[in-house]
């Protein structure tokens, strides 16, 4: 997105989260009435006030049939910085809804990383179209950026950027960044290259302003660059913006030639997409565009969670085959069953953190310096010791339960630090193993560890007192 997110964060930054919410919620009530009653100039002095992201906001909460009404209404310049803004599905509506040439002419005043992430969410078919009617040199960044991989720096960075020449003078430099300006993502960040195109330096406007106008740009600039390829996931791009505290990072291509830089702006709608997608895994609902789950109708809802729901019924359905096989020491015993959820319940739960604790260290590569083996083993100590604690309100509770019979007792607090022990392992070795095969670590999250921990528990506890009512001739 434009360098209007860096002019504009104080005020952003005011108006996020609930406040920011409330705003564009009072502005598209009081635009949906001045639209419906055709004060049109009404509805221009409204939206003049307001932030960019805001009356995107705000179209989007409208009725579909006033946001193209809305968006004309909009100065030239800044429909551009809205409509970058919108939700994707806000934007289909808008193409299908706007004249040809106006779709056009938006499409083309793009920035590329945006037209982009616009044509990953529209038909091949529309894609094909409108990469036709872009202008020679739009259609060529645009296909460019197309032909790298999805989720990676490739995909997400843009090919607007300013860059200089070791030679130039930090005045023939600056020179370059007002002429510039206007047609680069930022400015803050600055790049050298040689004749080839090889990234050779970098240097802030702040080092840039501060130097001696005729001093070269070459003994001002840091040859110590930190960049990423084409090729590096999106979600490493992010843990090295958010390592460094950068605005920008340059991007390079296999022989070292500067292609394009990811922005801060975009590296957050990466960890708000990664962040929507694990706890849709955590939660084992299949994820879909975004976070458009409010946004899609009943069935299609209920479809992206009935799959991992049946998948885990089915699972679940062990549980009940091994009390079933219990049954003969369940006829014996039944006060045995009342402990059952209490103890998968536990097991459910220590596998829950266990997994939720790992899928954040891999997150942070905190788990990569500790090494796999040794958050294992951490975890499944931690499960021993937590069982060994629930031991001992667990089993005087047991015993008054059933009536004074400490082998029912005994049986659910061993059963207990085995299942606790068993779950914490679980939930950090699965993510583990998922993440070295190369799956969603967040996949094998709380429901998935559960119901396997229910299964096992089940076997563990009606396994464990039968061997002890046998050994006791208890009948």
């Amino acid at each position: 997105m434009s360098e209007a997110v860096a002019n504009g964060a104080g005020s952003n930054a005011a108006a996020s989260g609930k406040t920011g919410i409330l705003l564009a919620e009072m502005v598209a009530k009081q635009l949906e009435a001045l639209l419906e009653a055709g004060n049109y100039d009404g509805a221009k002095l409204l939206l003049r006030p307001v932030q960019e992201v805001d009356t995107a906001e705000s179209i989007g909460l409208l009725p579909r049939t006033l946001q193209a009404l809305a968006f004309r209404l909009l100065p030239k310049d800044e429909a551009i910085e809205v409509y970058e803004y919108l939700e994707p599905s806000v934007q289909q509506t808008l193409l299908e809804r706007l004249r040809s040439g106006e779709v056009l002419e938006l499409v083309e005043q793009m920035s590329p990383d945006d037209r982009v992430r616009l044509f990953d969410e529209l038909p091949a078919k529309v894609v094909r179209r409108l990469l036709m009617e872009l202008s020679p040199a739009e259609r060529r960044v645009t296909a460019q950026l197309l032909g790298y991989e999805a989720e990676t720096a490739g995909r997400l960075m843009t090919t607007e950027f300013i860059d200089l020449k070791e030679f130039h003078s930090a005045a023939l430099a600056l020179e370059i960044v007002r002429r510039r300006a206007r047609d680069t993502e930022t400015v803050y960040s600055l790049y050298v290259t040689d004749a080839s195109r090889h990234l050779t330096g970098i240097l802030s406007l702040r080092d840039l302003v501060m130097a001696d106008p005729e001093e070269r740009i070459g003994d001002v600039m840091t040859r110590e660059v930190v960049s990423v390829s084409t090729a590096t996931n999106q979600e490493e791009v992010a843990r090295a913006i958010q390592r460094y505290d950068f605005l920008a990072i340059p991007v390079v291509d296999l022989e070292q030639r500067l292609v394009g830089i990811v922005t801060v702006d975009d590296v957050i709608d990466v960890i708000q997409q990664e962040a929507t997608r694990d706890l849709y895994a955590a939660g084992a609902v299949q994820a879909g565009d975004e976070d458009d789950y409010f946004q899609s109708d009943l069935f299609t809802a209920a479809r992206r969670r009935v799959v991992w729901l049946l998948v885990l019924l089915i699972a679940n359905s062990g549980t009940s085959a091994v009390i079933a096989s219990q049954s003969v020491v369940l006829h014996k015993l039944v006060v045995l069953a009342a402990f059952i959820p209490l103890l998968i319940g536990t097991g459910g739960n220590v596998g829950a953190q266990s997994s939720t604790v790992v899928i954040r260290g891999l997150s942070t590569q905190r788990i990569q310096a500790m090494g796999p083996a040794q958050a294992i083993w951490r975890e499944t100590l931690a499960g021993a010791l937590l069982g060994l604690l629930m031991v001992l309100v667990v089993v005087p509770w047991a015993a008054y339960v059933s009536g004074g019979n400490w082998l029912v007792a005994c049986a659910a607090g061993i059963s207990l630090v085995a299942i606790t022990t068993l779950a914490a392992t679980a939930g950090a070795a699965l993510p583990l193993l998922f993440d070295r095969i190369g799956l969603d670590p967040a996949l094998m999250s709380a429901p998935f560890i559960a119901t396997a921990t229910d299964v096992a528990g089940v076997s563990i506890y009606l396994q464990t007192a039968s061997w002890l009512l046998g050994q006791w001739g208890q009948g």
